[in-house]
């Protein structure tokens, strides 16, 4: 089996060149076509990246000649690959408008952007909780009149650490959450070279991040209603949020409060973290985490210096989970906002779609 030709879709920016990376040596995916805004379009990637190469990982040399093409340009990018990932960085209006067109022209698309999150027949994956979800582009195909396009996307990265938790014990009924969010700075595309002003500094307001942490999970945890062809979302738990940008290049941490409508034991809560498998682990999919979550026992854990790599940065770490005051537990996630949050869970993503046959070669 030859591997799928990928385009990257905005490969130019920080999401963009972490999908590179992680593609460098996989196993069923090559970077074959990169697109980009028309300034860089003509250009070698070498060439249109030029100093902004953000990754400690350096460029790989196989993408370095490849000459970058124009993202609007759908015909010529699609007709060269099997399908896309997609980071573009435009606004919402055209990134829905040009990951519809790439769709259309029978080239799936995984993407990071939110654009498509809401979109009523468009899967937003986390692999290992909805994996039942992709059924839904069925139903998105005939609305878009293709036979192998569809979009499906990925969601916010700053739910990741906590909203796994919460699927897993979903059986003792999460009725409330409060959770507060410390994101780094690459969830905004940001090293510190880029944004000196964080270091050592505090910003109490992410646009947009918790409207997003506290409606996207519902997305995931809802089902598809087959006589509407669309997924709907679950009414509970009742989320409330908050998003903080903190002095930290790569990790997002989250402080959760939780309240369930059947409390049970913090060692029965802490074993079905740890022993959940999803579908990816049960398929040995390649960017599968072997371990899904991990539970730290020490009190001072999870630690972004010390866990944010946890597998490969695919993995969650969780710790301190404890009784609380005023809700019935209290804990700390952990995880890898452009490993898991952003590029590595699209990949992942695709690899959960290329099992189940909805991403092939053309």
């Amino acid at each position: 089996m030859r591997k799928l030709k990928a385009a990257i879709l905005g490969g130019t920016g920080m999401v963009g060149q972490r999908f590179i990376s992680l593609l460098e040596d996989h196993p069923w995916f090559e970077v074959h076509t990169i697109a980009a805004s028309p300034r860089s379009a003509g250009k070698t990637y070498a060439e249109a990246v030029g100093d902004r190469w953000k990754l400690e990982k350096p460029m790989p040399d196989a993408v370095k000649n490849i000459v970058v093409k124009d993202v609007s340009d759908v015909e010529n990018v699609a007709s060269e690959v099997d399908f896309c990932f997609s980071a573009v960085d435009m606004s919402k209006d055209e990134i829905r408008a040009v990951e519809e067109s790439y769709a259309k022209a029978e080239t799936p698309v995984v993407s990071n952007n939110s654009a498509h999150r809401w979109t009523p027949d468009v899967p937003m994956l986390i692999p290992e909780i909805n994996p039942e979800h992709t059924d839904i582009i069925e139903y998105q195909r005939k609305r878009l009149g293709t036979g192998r396009g569809f979009i499906a996307v990925k969601p916010n990265c700053s739910i990741q650490s906590y909203a796994p938790a919460l699927y897993i014990w979903r059986e003792h009924k999460p009725v409330r959450v409060a959770v507060s969010t410390y994101q780094a700075i690459s969830g905004a595309g940001k090293t510190f070279k880029d944004w000196p002003e964080m270091e050592g500094n505090v910003i109490p307001f992410i646009s947009g991040e918790e409207e997003k942490s506290e409606k996207e999970p519902l997305k995931i945890y809802g089902h598809i209603d087959a006589a509407k062809g669309e997924i709907v979302a679950a009414e509970g738990p009742l989320i409330t949020s908050q998003c903080i940008r903190v002095p930290v290049l790569n990790g997002h941490t989250a402080s959760v409060f939780i309240d369930f409508e059947n409390r049970t034991s913090k060692e029965q809560l802490i074993d079905e973290l740890v022993s959940y498998k999803g579908e990816p682990q049960k398929l040995e999919l390649p960017s599968a985490p072997k371990q899904f979550i991990q539970y730290l026992s020490d009190d001072n854990r999870p630690q972004v210096t010390l866990d944010v790599d946890f597998e490969r940065g695919f993995g969650i770490s969780i710790g301190r989970l404890r009784e609380d005051t005023m809700f019935d537990y209290k804990f700390v996630g952990l995880a890898h906002n452009t490993i898991r949050g952003a590029a590595g869970g699209a990949v992942l993503g695709a690899e959960l779609l290329r099992a189940k046959g909805y991403i092939n070669e053309k």
